[in-house]
């Protein structure tokens, strides 16, 4: 059970946002644009990785699971991250490609909802930016069976090791079970907090490859 004094602040504490405004002439026509406008603004502001998101999708039975991870790359197509394709993710996304990614700077009092279609990347881009990775993390990458149950840690150490005389004095090359995704947007929402949680949101959606935005009420 919460302690007294921790429900209280859940239930109790609270602040306002400040009265930065977005509207729709402000918002770009190309919401990617639109994204690495707000991105750059990020940068800008120092905040902490801010190419971080939650990745949500869902599984066999249709229950719902969320975790942070990074999005590496932003193309015209969409925005990309990698991870291990046996992993719980990867099983949800091989059986339903809609998925989310949710961006919040709260620095700058923003969120962007992104819903989308996944697809893999292809080898080639995987495999440029596996190499660009740290070697100790290209190791991890063919040690770690991702969210599979282990004894305990000394079993995932036991594995790096062998796989760091496997690679002794050689490249580490990618895992065949590892690699990119790419999530399409089909609809992106931006929202900018704004004075008494009346805050702007602004939705882009897309039809015959054409963008469209709308005002939501808060």
């Amino acid at each position: 059970m919460l302690s007294k004094e921790i429900k209280n602040y859940i239930s109790t504490n609270r602040r306002d946002f400040t009265n930065q405004p977005f509207s729709e002439e402000m918002a770009l026509d190309n919401p990617i644009k639109q994204y690495e406008k707000w991105f750059d603004e990020a940068l800008k502001s120092n905040i902490l990785d801010p190419y971080a998101a939650c990745l949500s999708t869902v599984d066999n039975l249709g229950r719902p699971s969320s975790r942070i991870l990074y999005i590496r790359d932003i193309t015209p197509k969409g925005f990309v991250f990698y991870t291990n394709y046996n992993s719980s993710k990867g099983s949800d996304l091989n059986l339903n490609k809609y998925a989310s990614l949710n961006v919040f700077w709260g620095e700058l009092e923003r969120q962007i909802r992104i819903q989308g279609i996944i697809s893999k990347v292809d080898d080639s881009v995987s495999d440029k930016y596996f190499n660009s990775r740290p070697r100790a993390s290209q190791i991890g990458a063919w040690a770690s069976n991702q969210s599979q149950k282990i004894k305990d840690r000394s079993e995932l150490e036991s594995k790096i090791k062998f796989y760091e005389q496997q690679f002794e004095n050689k490249n580490v090359s990618r895992p065949p079970h590892w690699g990119g995704y790419c999530l399409s947007p089909i609809s992106l929402e931006f929202w900018q907090g704004r004075s008494s949680r009346l805050h702007d949101r602004i939705v882009y959606t897309k039809d015959d490859n054409q963008w469209t935005k709308i005002r939501l009420s808060p």
